[in-house]
């Protein structure tokens, strides 16, 4: 599903002044993001719209920089953008929030740090890894499903705790899964 598509259901939820921010963040996260795939194969940005839809359809939110960070939320990680540029062109608030979400080289340091995070900040995060851990079975290397269900059961569930739908989703995710927590071919 493409953003027109998205655009034109978000319509009569979002307010057209948001819908028009994010013309501009989808622009520029298609534009810096290329043509990046993820790992099955899919274009990257089907990932970016997808934590923009669980934020809107799933947990109801219509506040117009969460969801541009949700677009942008891997723009710094992955492309050569800065969050000086991030900043400029979107807002100190948007910087903040990718800023929150943009994993550092001590991954270990990053997801602690998740949890003095912002509510926005979790929320975007909690979508985007929602998204990724939606794919995991059709990661090409077992031992990175494994070690990637690990890491989400001991570092982001936590973070959905109290959080009512993202809590109960990733806590049936975690039981559908649980055969991913040791490699097999």
């Amino acid at each position: 599903m493409g953003w027109p598509v998205l655009r034109a259901r978000f319509g009569e939820r979002l307010e057209e002044s948001t819908l028009d921010k994010l013309d501009v963040a989808v622009a520029f996260a298609v534009e810096r993001h290329g043509e990046q795939r993820r790992p099955a194969g899919e274009p990257y940005v089907e990932h970016l719209l997808e934590a923009l839809e669980v934020l809107v359809d799933a947990i109801g939110v219509r506040d117009a920089d969460t969801l541009r960070a949700a677009v942008l939320h891997d723009v710094v990680e992955d492309t050569d953008t800065t969050i000086d540029e991030v900043r400029a062109r979107f807002g100190e608030r948007v910087a903040e929030l990718v800023g929150w979400v943009t994993k550092s080289e001590d991954r270990q340091l990053y997801l602690q740090s998740l949890r003095n995070a912002p509510d926005a900040a979790l929320a975007v995060k909690l979508a985007d890894r929602l998204s990724n851990v939606q794919r995991l079975r059709t990661h090409p290397r077992p031992e990175k499903r494994a070690s990637y269900y690990r890491e989400t059961v001991a570092t982001i569930v936590p973070l959905a705790a109290g959080r009512g739908w993202f809590e109960e989703w990733y806590r049936d995710w975690q039981e559908e899964h649980a055969d991913l927590s040791s490699p097999r071919e």
